[in-house]
């Protein structure tokens, strides 16, 4: 399914998009995809930042360590790689406690939306949260199918990355959406695939622990809500380029 350039549409109708996206995420995971003793919630309050879905490991005995694919057999294909040693870096950050009345957060998977860009605050916010969530272990998946603005002039990856490495990154100027995958151990490890208007969602993973993942079915349910999205919506989207 071809991403759509959502910068036609006023936010109201990404935001409906949004909802039902994430809640599709959701369903999927929990359809099969996530082990057992895994679950994801949509739009759940951590104690911390506020993501679109979480997934929780439920209290019991623990996951057999077999659960999610393996990094070792099946290593994630990205177009960009990187990593940080996070016991250097967590000393700079604020800690937050993520946790959950029905289980331990494991991931967060966030949608970002135009409001978490549309200001020098709210940019500045997102990053934070997202990199308190790397500092506190817990493992983070972002999908940005905005382009690039004055606050975030190489995307949402460098906005985060830049509150755990100084590095140097710049998006192809023919690639300028994000989708990036964190695995929250020691070193963070970033996974980071661009992406255009047109190109179909890559399926980067949502960690369960540093070492096993399981693929996020992100064009699929990406497909699915665009499926149900109101016909009489879609005409700007689905014009031609101009």
């Amino acid at each position: 399914m071809p991403i759509h350039d959502w910068t036609r549409v006023r936010a109201n109708r990404f935001h409906h998009f949004h909802q039902d996206w994430t809640v599709e995420i959701a369903r999927a995971l929990n359809r099969g995809v996530l082990p057992d003793g895994y679950s994801a919630m949509a739009e759940q309050i951590t104690g911390g930042p506020e993501p679109d879905v979480v997934t929780l490991s439920l209290p019991g005995p623990p996951v057999g360590p077999a659960s999610g694919v393996a990094v070792a057999d099946a290593p994630v294909r990205s177009r960009v790689q990187t990593e940080a040693e996070a016991a250097i870096y967590a000393r700079k950050a604020n800690r937050v406690t993520v946790s959950h009345p029905d289980g331990v957060v494991v991931a967060v998977i966030e949608v970002v939306s135009p409001g978490n860009k549309d200001s020098r605050h709210a940019a500045r916010s997102f990053a934070r949260k997202a990199a308190e969530f790397l500092f506190a272990g817990v493992h983070l998946l972002i999908v940005d199918l905005f382009p690039p603005t004055r606050r975030d002039p190489q995307g949402a990856h460098k906005l985060i990355w830049d509150r755990i490495r100084d590095e140097p990154f710049e998006l192809p100027a023919d690639k300028p959406l994000t989708v990036a995958a964190y695995s929250a151990g020691v070193p963070i490890r970033a996974y980071i695939e661009p992406v255009a208007v047109g190109d179909a969602l890559p399926d980067l993973p949502v960690f369960l622990t540093p070492d096993r993942y399981v693929p996020c079915p992100l064009n699929a349910t990406y497909e699915q809500s665009w499926a149900v999205f109101p016909k009489a919506l879609k005409g700007p989207l689905e014009a031609p380029p101009g």
